[in-house]
């Protein structure tokens, strides 16, 4: 088993050419292991999102390299890297993206029916109880509220077991104290299930539960 879970190194990414090209991201890099919460804090346009797309292979570097358990993403094909993202990274997004026609319970059972394998009943209520929102799995996300949602969100992104989970702005849209148990609940699950979370966020007061604390700035990225 690969401890370490994500593996960037000297990655930079640059849009344009000449002398109207934007760097985004300076020779950054990181290595976020097994059971460890990974904050990433910064302004807004810092490059952080940037970081997390190139993280997840939905964009590739200008140069430098990624790695997910011990796979160089630079190497996969899109069909690959998209396989990948389903069964190696789970996502938590600033607004939970949660189908508005599901109930929570069928929002995870889909994962399911995408793997093609039979709906896994028990998995399902073990996730739900271990974010304490099972008595939630008959709403629909109109009937949640905002913290709830993001419970719910946490729940989808980790029922795939993935090893991997980026989280974008996951408090962004919550009052102060739905984010800080949102954060908590997040952290406490990494550690619990072990698998390797980061999380980008323009607000330092959500990194407190975290192991280690980046700070990103003009695309520089350096260990708070």
């Amino acid at each position: 088993m690969v401890d370490e879970i994500l593996v960037m190194e000297h990655v930079t990414k640059t849009f344009g050419h000449g002398h109207t090209a934007l760097t985004a991201i300076d020779d950054a890099s990181l290595t976020v292991s097994r059971g460890q919460f990974v904050s990433i804090v910064g302004p807004s346009g810092s490059g952080k999102s940037s970081l997390l797309t190139i993280s997840a292979g939905l964009q590739r570097p200008t140069s430098g390299e990624v790695s997910i358990n011990g796979i160089e993403l630079g190497n996969l094909r899109n069909g690959q890297l998209t396989a990948m993202r389903f069964t190696q990274i789970g996502f938590v997004l600033q607004r939970s993206n949660l189908i508005p026609y599901l109930t929570v319970y069928q929002q995870l059972a889909l994962v399911d029916k995408v793997a093609k394998r039979a709906t896994r009943r028990q998995k399902i209520r073990e996730v739900l109880e271990s974010l304490d929102i099972r008595n939630l799995a008959d709403k629909h996300p109109r009937d949640l509220s905002g913290g709830e949602r993001q419970r719910a969100a946490i729940a989808r992104a980790l029922y795939g077991d993935p090893s991997l989970i980026l989280a974008d702005e996951p408090t962004a849209s919550l009052d102060t104290d739905h984010a800080y148990d949102v954060v908590r609940m997040l952290a406490e699950q990494t550690r619990t299930y072990n698998k390797a979370t980061v999380m980008v966020t323009h607000d330092v007061r959500m990194t407190e539960a975290s192991d280690v604390v980046y700070r990103m700035e003009d695309g520089r990225l350096s260990m708070q």
